[in-house]
């Protein structure tokens, strides 16, 4: 049985991004864990011992693979901040280009420093992946 390296643990998101090396990459991880917390309403957990993590579902694909994710999150990692929407929703494609200069991967957006982008498009896309989660695995 496949076993999930992402889960929520209970290491202390501050204790995280204290350790992160770069003092505008950390200044911007502070900046925002505020605007996640803001704009979801859901207290940061880390998953994995990378990822600041908002709220959680439990999906369950055909394959029957399964397992519990947070809504939105994000990573700041050494080379760029990671941030995590959901994937599949043509309204996160829509948004992304107003969002500011970012490169996508196969789930995560990636960001050099907040100041490139726009941090209105930026509630927009984190309540966009939030709904879209929740209507696509409702329980």
């Amino acid at each position: 049985m496949y076993e999930l390296k992402t889960k929520e643990t209970d290491h202390s998101v501050v204790e995280f991004i204290e350790q992160v090396e770069n003092p505008k990459k950390r200044e911007d991880a502070y900046k925002l864990l505020d605007i996640f917390t803001e704009t979801t309403s859901f207290k940061a957990k880390m998953w994995g011992t990378s990822i600041i993590g908002f709220g959680s579902y439990h999906y369950k694909y055909e394959s029957g693979h399964e397992g519990d994710a947070p809504l939105v999150g994000f990573s700041p990692r050494k080379a760029k901040i990671s941030l995590y929407f959901a994937t599949g929703d043509t309204k996160r494609e829509e948004l992304l280009k107003t969002f500011g200069k970012h490169t996508t991967g196969k789930a995560c957006v990636y960001i050099n420093k907040l100041a490139d982008i726009d941090v209105d498009v930026l509630k927009e896309l984190i309540n966009q992946s939030v709904i879209f989660l929740k209507e696509t695995y409702p329980n």
